[in-house]
């Protein structure tokens, strides 16, 4: 190190008095000129996105906004403004869950597009080395509450290949989804399709994203859904509410 300056180092940003540039853009030629998809983007990689990309890209961004107050994240904001934090307090809380069990399925089903695209020995074979190596959980595949269908991944499916078509993507990680899907079906004897995770994987997989983005962007998201669910909380009132209702009691397993 020569001189302070070199203590933090970047590319994604230059600024000093009555200058700021954002990936070598002039922030006053992208407000009004870039939407927030495309700027999270050219904040995240560096350059800008097709249209097509963007459009796509915004799809996934739309459609993991919220779950409800039964997701243990949206649960904790709520809670937390009840017992008195100010919205980035319950919002800070509330993203803090968003770990590997919640939050975390969509960096995990990239992980597994990209270890069934590295294997050389077929999509069973890819599969249960996953199984042997992570468990026996397929990231982004079945629904404990949208059976038989998430309605959210066909949908976004529909956005991909609409994508393929304008050249946004190659189809590469749809195909593999898309055999993982039927090889799970195959072996349960029944349908396990793709859920929210898997289909958001697909998307990010296909648009480049490195694995840790995926819940990085995941968490971007559910900050929507999380800072609406908190800012309605507000507007309620309500003290110290719990994870249930007063008349609930929890089970007792000691002496």
């Amino acid at each position: 190190m020569s001189d302070v300056s070199d203590w933090w180092r970047t590319a994604i940003i230059d600024m000093e008095p009555g200058k700021i540039h954002l990936r070598g853009h002039p922030i006053q030629d992208l407000i009004g000129n870039v939407t927030f998809p495309e700027m999270i983007w050219l904040m995240v990689r560096g350059d800008r996105p097709t249209s097509a990309q963007a459009r796509l890209f915004e799809a996934a961004l739309v459609s993991a906004v919220d779950h409800g107050p039964q997701a243990p994240s949206i649960a904790a904001a709520r809670m937390a403004v009840t017992c008195g934090l100010p919205l980035n307090n319950a919002m800070a809380s509330a993203v803090n869950m968003l770990g590997d069990v919640h939050g975390g399925a969509g960096e995990q089903a990239v992980e597994l597009y990209h270890h069934i695209q590295a294997h050389a020995d077929g999509i069973d074979a890819a599969l249960e080395d996953w199984i042997e190596q992570r468990g026996k959980i397929i990231p982004g595949f079945g629904h404990r509450f949208h059976t038989p269908t998430d309605p959210r991944a066909p949908r976004l499916m529909e956005l991909v290949r609409e994508a393929i078509g304008n050249g946004a993507c190659e189809g590469n990680y749809l195909r593999i989804a898309q055999d993982v899907e039927a090889a799970l079906s195959k072996r349960k004897a029944r349908p396990i399709p793709m859920n929210i995770d898997g289909a958001t994987a697909v998307i990010y997989a296909e648009l480049g994203f490195a694995p840790p983005l995926a819940r990085g962007l995941f968490c971007l998201s559910r900050s929507v859904g999380i800072l609406a669910h908190a800012w309605e909380q507000c507007q309620e009132g309500g003290r110290n509410k719990g994870p249930t209702p007063p008349g609930y009691r929890w089970t007792y397993i000691g002496d």
